[in-house]
This record gives structure tokens, C-alpha cells and sequence, in this order.
């Protein structure tokens, strides 16, 4: 025998390839990360609550994090845009409160 005919012998035949071929397709919602700020706003709670702005932000941010979770993309963003205002808000008032008492150590020492 020739090596070509044990080939075909020992794999079974020559094999027949059809034109016809299933495909499935699988569409996969894209899931777009909204951010929730729970990790700034913890920051701001713990660090600089200015007012209890950082407490109330931490608040939202998990109201925003449960609507998340529930699939309400739209509670969620609006929970999260608050708490990022509160955020923001937190942040300067702390910043400016700080530089106010530097200020005020600075020229009572002097």
C-alpha cells in the first residue's frame, strides 16, 4: 500500500465539507459603568465632612450603587450626579476651611 492510501484508512475516508454551516449569534447588552462615588464620598465622610456634605453624599452614592444593581440606569445616574455635587461641594468648603484656619494660625503666631 502506499502511504497516501493508509492515510485515508487510518483517518477514515476523505472528508466531505458542506457549504451549509449553522452560526449563533449571542447579543450581549453592553454594560456601561456608571459611577457611583461611593469611595470618594466614604473619603469625604471620614476625612473632610464639612457640614455632614461627605455623609449625605456617601448616602446617595449607595442609593445610586442599589439603583444600579436594580437596573434602573437612570435613578442611578441622577443619585450619582448628586452625589458627586455633594462631593465636589464637601471638597472645596473642607480646602477652603483648612486654608482659613492656616491662615488665621499663621498670622496670630506672627
Amino acid at each position: 500500500m502506499t502511504k497516501e492510501c493508509q492515510e485515508v484508512i487510518v483517518l477514515g475516508g476523505p472528508h466531505i465539507s458542506t457549504s451549509a454551516t449553522t452560526t449563533t449569534t449571542v447579543n450581549m447588552p453592553v454594560e456601561v459603568s456608571e459611577p457611583d462615588y461611593v469611595v470618594w464620598s466614604l473619603f469625604n465622610t471620614l476625612f473632610m465632612n464639612f457640614c455632614c456634605l461627605g455623609f449625605i453624599a456617601y448616602a446617595y452614592s449607595v442609593k445610586s450603587r442599589d439603583r444600579k444593581m436594580a437596573g434602573d440606569m437612570t435613578g442611578a445616574q441622577s443619585y450619582a450626579s448628586t452625589a458627586k455635587g455633594l462631593n465636589i461641594s464637601a471638597l472645596i468648603c473642607s480646602a477652603l476651611m483648612a486654608i482659613v484656619i492656616i491662615i488665621f494660625y499663621a498670622t496670630v503666631i506672627f
